[in-house]
């Protein structure tokens, strides 16, 4: 239910969008009123985000019926509406997306006075003229204008946010800062950072200084103005006066607020700037801003569109082009008019297509936010797209008659495209790996563009997951009713909905091996293609392998806050997603995690070790040493001294530390509290002690390492208690005791607790670094094991016990599990003077969360669906195909030719990663192939020796095999070897096995071929 208060926010719904936004730029959202005008599909896309996002109202307006061509896009029409007025359509759709946004509608025509209630106005498919009326009341009465428009495979957008916009956070980065370790006195004063990182800073930043030793007016000053000089320095004001620098200090990037100015729409008509979407098609904005005007002309002489792809009204509108271009500006007016682009303008204009309003809609949107909130950069103040790609590729003569509307749901696109395509699309079959907030999008575009809606078409969708709150922010076609339910199921029910054509199944499934029997050859030779809907890169790249094996179309996106990208990956074509891999995130030292923190990042990587180690591991160990007897001896088998750390532990739970009343939670909560934040701590400083020296002379607490302090246990101090709340129950939990919330009868508790004792020992050893810790002897004393496995109580001594191991959850703030991470994090954060991280934060960083929000998701979905266009009709030309990387908050937007694969060769043979040997197993005698008649066949066939076959991790033959073993597989058939090898036997559903080879050609050099597609049935 929505909060009493406009400014309180519901962070279990917007907590993924709160990571993009900050909750500042969250409560202008808030407080802000905004119309949108036209309901058509753009309108309802640009709606339906800004709702999601959280706005505090939307006044739907239209005064127009429901047309069947609205269909093509416009998600929630349904037929039956047809001549009813869109608005009134929509508003209950609408309004279920969002209880604490109140939406209304209004059917009549806009008034000025009417216009002054709202923050935005956004105007969708509107006349030119009508554009320019509202564009002048906005700007002269200071209310932010958005105008979007789409025609066919062409989209427009414009943004006038007056003449003193205040830009809070151009980009949304996070504030970045490094390690000071030198500052010179001069003018400009240079600073030089720790080498560890680049600073990452540009010239133009503010920055501020912290914790400077020596030249401390650095600590007071206000944010400085820098310029970079290098990676690791760069300069700042006049520090000649200032005292000498000694050592430390941390340099903060601050983020300064700035006025932009915008012109109106009727002064930026004339002299317009221009955002670049594809920097290939750099001349195309000018040409369209003609093209544009152009067809408002037409439109307003003719009132209607250009007929589609009907050469007389494309004659005509290249010729309003021309006249509109002879009366522009200089700085419009094109010496050469693209005379084919403005034709083909028109045979699309009259076109209305789901992926193009997806996408102008999910950045119109964005602008919405932006000029609530004054965060991320607006667009300035132009921006065009199109995507003529989608086109067939060999120019075909559409017949004028295969575009007309047919009184069906799919005229818009047909008007674009044909029937034929319409035909073919509906009888796609596709599998969709992923129901989540991409999912969702997919889903929706694919039913209004009819993908699998005719007789023979099938859409197969597959999540295991249940549908969480934090969803409904940006997964649009679940609701708060759904929470719980499966996310598969209620999106096809949701889509159904959308339209009744639609033919999906839902599954459950994850993919991977352990599902190939659902989805084997079978299934995968009847798909069409396959859409990828993923959140981990583990299950990208098993899909992306199952479809270079299979041969199908791969078409892959993902986003991050307002960063998305998208790849479409085409058989024989393209490169492959496993082609090309991001570097491995950076992994925080093990002793910098131990010792040596200097960040909260590594403060929270702690806690969450913390929480591991202290309610999921020893629990897990322990259940296993209640039920597998050959726990201790594979215990005793593993490296290092994890057989001590493994046996200590189930020790510890068992006997030292096992409770027998919540008492006794709290008991244990206390002293390991002491243990951590202050004898850990002590004993660190005897080692180490504040004024310690290094080999050369340094100070060792210097630079990365920062002096630590004990705390002192306070039980009035929330912090300390929190901390004892939370890991008690955990604890508790651990071993099926009930826990309590009582926090004045937990403080009278360890009132009565003694602090416990701790003296400082010496001989210790602490290793300093990563490499001290890898070449340190890792010796486990025997005599030690054996005493411990001696007074741990065997498993017929615990009849029926078992304990609890705790799976961390970051979105249940019942659990006691963020409170833990936050409190463990932020103690261990004041022991390092380190400055701590509320629990939004924490939450982001402990949970690994990935900042999410709906406009991203609609924008790439779009440009999924247009590469989708692309692949049904079997465009075969790389240039055809577009990856694409947007970054809605600068904005940026870069599209790019798909890699082609690379290109391998033996003897005369070329092939790429798509190409195979296939090999049939099942020779004509009804026998299977053995090994030595595989190896023979490849020399015979293909004069290619073979040195090793490997299926999987199991290796079958190399050349160095002891002979005795070699000779005892060459005679046996090759399943047989595999099951052997790989101790599994094959299931009914395997037909083909994957055989990897290493090869040698005829001069008995090394080569590399493709791997062997074996069938074996």
């Amino acid at each position: 239910m929505p909060k009493n208060s406009e400014t309180d926010i519901d962070e279990g719904l917007y907590s993924r969008q709160l990571y993009v936004l900050g909750h500042e730029a969250m409560k202008h959202l808030q407080t802000s009123s905004v119309l949108v005008s036209g309901l058509q599909g753009l309108g309802v896309e640009i709606a339906k985000n800004i709702i999601l996002g959280g706005v505090k109202a939307v006044t739907l307006h239209d005064q127009d019926t429901a047309q069947w061509a609205d269909l093509s896009s416009q998600f929630y029409l349904r037929e039956e509406d047809i001549g009813k007025n869109r608005a009134e359509v929509s508003q209950p759709r609408l309004a279920e997306l969002n209880s604490y946004v109140r939406v209304s509608t209004c059917t009549g025509p806009l008034v000025e006075d009417f216009l002054s209630d709202f923050q935005v106005v956004v105007l969708t498919n509107t006349s030119l003229e009508y554009q320019l009326q509202v564009g002048e009341v906005c700007h002269s009465r200071g209310i932010k204008l958005v105008v979007a428009d789409t025609r066919g495979l062409f989209g427009q957008l414009f943004c006038d946010f007056g003449e003193e916009m205040i830009l809070i956070d151009s980009n949304g980065e996070q504030p970045l800062s490094a390690m000071v370790s030198m500052v010179t006195k001069d003018s400009p004063g240079v600073v030089t950072c720790l080498d560890e990182a680049r600073h990452g800073f540009e010239s133009g930043d503010f920055v501020s200084f912290t914790e400077v030793q020596g030249m401390s007016e650095l600590n007071d000053i206000h944010p400085i103005e820098i310029k970079v000089l290098g990676p690791y320095t760069f300069s700042i004001c006049d520090t000649s006066s200032f005292s000498d620098y000694i050592r430390g200090g941390i340099v903060h990037q601050i983020k300064v607020s700035k006025k932009i100015s915008f012109k109106s729409l009727l002064a930026s008509l004339a002299e317009p700037d221009f955002v670049i979407t594809d920097f290939a098609k750099c001349s195309r904005p000018a040409q369209l801003h003609i093209g544009f005007q152009a067809l408002h002309q037409f439109c307003a002489q003719y009132s209607r569109p250009p007929r589609p792809h009907n050469e007389e009204d494309a004659a005509k509108l290249v010729t309003l082009a021309q006249i509109v271009n002879a009366q522009a500006l200089p700085a419009v007016q094109q010496d050469n008019l693209d005379e084919d682009l403005i034709r083909k303008l028109a045979y699309v204009a009259a076109g209305n297509l789901a992926p193009i309003n997806a996408f102008i809609g999910g950045l119109a949107a964005q602008e919405v936010m932006k000029a609530c909130s004054g965060k991320f950069m607006p667009i300035r103040q132009w921006l065009y797209f199109d995507a003529l790609e989608c086109l067939p590729e060999n120019r075909v003569t559409f017949m004028e008659d295969k575009s007309l509307p047919r009184q069906n749901r799919y005229d818009g696109q047909v008007a674009v495209f044909g029937s034929d395509l319409q035909e073919k699309l509906g009888k796609q079959k596709y599998f969709l790996v992923g129901a989540g907030a991409i999912g969702c999008e997919l889903l929706k575009n694919f039913a209004m563009i009819g993908l699998g809606c005719g007789e023979d078409g099938e859409i197969t969708i597959t999540d295991m997951d249940t549908i969480e709150k934090s969803n409904l922010n940006r997964q649009f076609l679940f609701r708060p009713w759904d929470v719980t339910k499966l996310k598969s199921d209620t999106a096809a029910a949701a889509v159904r909905q959308i339209n009744p054509n639609i033919r999906v199944i839902s599954h459950q499934n994850r993919v991977g091996p352990d599902t190939e029997h659902i989805y084997d050859d079978d299934f995968f030779q009847n798909l069409d293609g396959v859409a990828n809907a993923l959140d981990n890169v583990d299950a990208r790249l098993y899909m992306d392998r199952r479809c270079v094996y299979y041969r199908k179309p791969l078409l892959e996106s993902g986003t991050l806050g307002t960063k998305g990208n998208m790849q479409v990956v085409i058989p024989f074509l393209t490169e492959s997603y496993s082609s090309s891999q991001d570097p491995p995130e950076k992994s925080i030292p093990i002793c910098t995690l131990k010792n040596f923190p200097n960040a909260i990042e590594h403060t929270l990587q702690w806690a969450r070790d913390e929480f591991e180690g202290l309610f999921k591991q020893p629990a897990e160990n322990v259940n296993q040493y209640l039920i597998d007897p050959k726990f201790v001896e594979r215990t005793l088998r593993l490296a290092g001294t994890q057989p001590l750390e493994v046996l200590e532990a189930v020790h510890r739970s068992l006997v030292l530390q096992r409770p027998q009343i919540w008492a006794d939670c709290v008991t244990w909560a206390y002293r390991h509290w002491h243990n951590q934040y202050s004898d850990n701590i002590q004993q660190l400083l005897h080692s180490f002690p504040p004024s310690q020296l290094t080999s050369s002379g340094a100070l060792f607490w210097s630079g990365p390492k920062r002096c630590p302090h004990p705390l002192i246990f306070d039980v009035n101090n929330p912090l300390h208690l929190d901390y004892v709340m939370a890991a008690a129950n955990l604890f508790a939990q651990t071993y099926g005791l009930a826990g309590s919330q009582d926090r004045g009868a937990v403080t009278s508790l360890l009132l009565s607790l003694p602090v416990p004792k701790f003296t400082p020992k010496s001989g210790i050893k602490i290793h300093v670094s990563d490499q001290e810790l890898q070449s340190a002897s890792s010796s486990v004393d025997d005599n030690h094991l054996e005493e411990l496995k001696a007074t741990i109580p065997s498993p017929d001594k615990l009849p029926g016990f078992k304990m609890y191991p705790i799976d961390f959850e970051k979105d249940d703030d019942s659990n006691f599990h963020m409170d833990f991470i936050v409190a463990a994090s932020n103690l261990r954060a004041e022991n390092y003077d380190i400055s701590p991280a509320d629990r939004h934060k924490s939450k982001l960083i402990a949970g690994k969360i990935i900042p999410a929000i709906a406009t991203t998701t609609a924008a790439i979905v779009g440009l999924v669906c247009l590469e989708l266009y692309k692949v049904v009709q079997g465009h075969q030309q790389l240039e055809s195909y577009k990856n694409s990387f947007i970054n809605l908050a600068l904005p940026f937007f870069s599209f790019s030719e798909p890699l082609a694969p690379p290109h391998h060769q033996y003897y005369n043979h070329e092939w790429t990663l798509w190409d195979r040997f296939d090999v049939q197993g099942l020779q004509s005698n009804g026998e299977e192939m053995t090994l030595k008649q595989f190896l023979d066949y490849f020399k015979t066939e293909h004069k290619l020796e073979i040195t090793m076959v490997s299926q999987g991790l199991s290796m079958l033959y190399s050349f160095f095999m002891p002979s005795a073993k070699l000779k005892e597989r060459l005679d046996r058939p090759m399943t047989e070897i595999v099951s052997h090898v790989s101790k599994r036997k094959l299931g009914r559903h395997v037909r083909t096995l994957v055989l990897e080879l290493c090869c040698n050609n005829e001069s008995g050099e090394d080569i590399e071929v493709p791997y062997v597609r074996y069938i074996i049935r």
